[in-house]
């Protein structure tokens, strides 16, 4: 960034003088402190910074007696290394997530198993995807992932595309197009971006008929709105809010029972979709894969990258035609995966089959920490970061992400006094950021969000990242 000045030249001669004063690219690139720059870089920011400094020149805002100082070859120097380091900051890059929210959709939401990890770089060069490896011959791209799915649910068939929206749309699409599909008021859900589910049900084609009111929708209202042109009941959790009190919606095996005798299909949007069979504290009325197949739904859809811990995709799980049809549309295409999800999913799905999900996948490990974990851990940053007067207190987590609205899971924080200037610098901390949360005059770095494995680092972020504003 140019500092200001206020010289104004007061002539065109004064203009030209100035002009002729600025470097060219060729002598920049020749500076030795910019030596070790990518050149490409160097010539690209060296452009910029010149063209800036041009215009206000141009402008009157600077004239030959201030530019003096801003073309010596330090003050250039210092100016090109701080605009090449910013250039060259990866948008996606690593950060701690200190905040409390597990699933933190601004922070990428699941952190991968270190398994995950390994896969996707493995996958990253030439990798299986759709050849059979025995025969050599074509094979369906999620065949791997579908047959993990299969035995993890009891499913018949699997898919996976993007995301759950991708999903949601496909099942809709493939299903019900052209057709009524009945759904509680009280799920008319909207997610984040303004994608809501009326506005799915008509891009999909289907004609919706929404039943019951916001709080409370019968089994008979779904009898009372079921015709000749119905072809399913969709049912989809409110993830991102929650109606208490006098409320309520049929379950599945309602739906299922009643759809039964009439030839429709019942379709479950599960949003975040817990694979874990075992218990988690605060977890504990999220609704389960399994349980939605085992109540009967026709096809089950939901999220990779929540409480499934793995990449951002969308599963569909169900029976078998019906998985088969979704395949065969032609939107499946434009919504498939690409190896760098589907492998780092494999690799996630088979530690719920051979392995400890609670111990090796993150998202879990975090949600099911217990308060003496939590506690040990805090105290193990405040130790780490001994001399500046931090303390160990209570703190209100999340799982995020939409799941458990509302709900916060207890966990203990590390807090330091500091406000938005401090959050500002642990953001531009390098070489992994930090993020964190602010109450009260204080910073808070909840536990339950970072590793055991990591706290080294992060105190090290911290204190380098507030001694940049102290």
């Amino acid at each position: 960034m140019v500092a200001g000045h206020s010289t104004m030249p007061r002539t065109d001669s004064d203009r030209s003088q100035a002009l002729r004063s600025l470097p060219s690219i060729d002598e920049i690139v020749r500076l030795e402190a910019l030596a070790s720059l990518p050149h490409p870089l160097l010539v690209r920011e060296a452009r910029a910074w010149l063209d800036d400094l041009r215009s206000r020149v141009l402008a009157g805002a600077i004239g030959a007696d201030a530019l003096r100082s801003l073309v010596d070859s330090a003050f250039i120097s210092r100016e090109l290394l701080v605009r090449c380091d910013a250039a060259q900051r990866a948008r996606h890059s690593r950060v701690f997530n200190a905040t409390g929210i597990v699933l933190h959709t601004g922070l990428g939401r699941a952190p991968l198993a270190a398994t995950a990890v390994d896969a996707l770089v493995q996958a990253a060069g030439s990798a299986i995807v759709e050849i059979d490896p025995v025969t050599g011959e074509r094979d369906q791209r999620e065949a791997g992932v579908a047959q993990l799915l299969c035995e993890l649910t009891g499913a018949g068939g699997a898919l996976v595309v993007n995301n759950n929206a991708a999903a949601t749309t496909l099942m809709l699409t493939a299903l019900c197009a052209g057709r009524e599909v009945v759904i509680s008021r009280g799920e008319l859900v909207e997610i984040g971006g303004g994608f809501r589910v009326p506005e799915v049900m008509r891009r999909a084609g289907c004609t919706m008929v929404e039943v019951g009111a916001t709080n409370k929708t019968h089994l008979s209202d779904f009898v009372a709105a079921t015709g000749p042109a119905t072809s399913a009941y969709l049912k989809v959790h409110p993830s991102n809010f929650r109606i208490e009190g006098f409320a309520g919606t049929p379950a599945v095996a309602d739906l299922v029972g009643l759809a039964a005798g009439r030839e429709l299909l019942v379709l479950d949007d599960l949003g975040s979709g817990l694979l874990l069979e075992r218990t988690i504290a605060g977890l504990e009325a999220e609704p389960r894969v399994r349980d939605s197949l085992t109540a009967g739904a026709h096809v089950t859809c939901f999220s990779g990258d929540k409480l499934l811990g793995g990449p951002q995709c969308g599963i569909l799980v169900g029976r078998a035609e019906l998985i088969a049809r979704c395949r065969a549309h032609p939107l499946y295409r434009a919504l498939r995966c690409c190896k760098l999800t589907l492998a780092p999913l494999e690799a996630t799905l088979r530690v719920y089959r051979d392995g400890d999900p609670l111990r090796d996948v993150p998202t879990l490990r975090m949600l099911a920490a217990t308060d003496v974990e939590l506690r040990a851990r805090c105290e193990d940053l405040a130790r780490l970061l001994n001399g500046l007067r931090c303390e160990v207190v209570p703190s209100d987590s999340f799982a995020g992400a939409g799941a458990n609205p509302a709900r916060a899971l207890p966990s203990w924080a590390v807090a330091l006094r500091g406000g938005d200037a401090e959050l500002a610098a642990l953001r531009a901390a390098r070489p992994v950021a930090v993020f964190a949360r602010v109450a009260e005059g204080r910073l808070l770095f909840d536990a339950r969000t970072l590793l055991a494995e990591d706290l080294g680092e992060v105190a090290r972020a911290i204190r380098a990242a507030l001694a940049s504003v102290r």
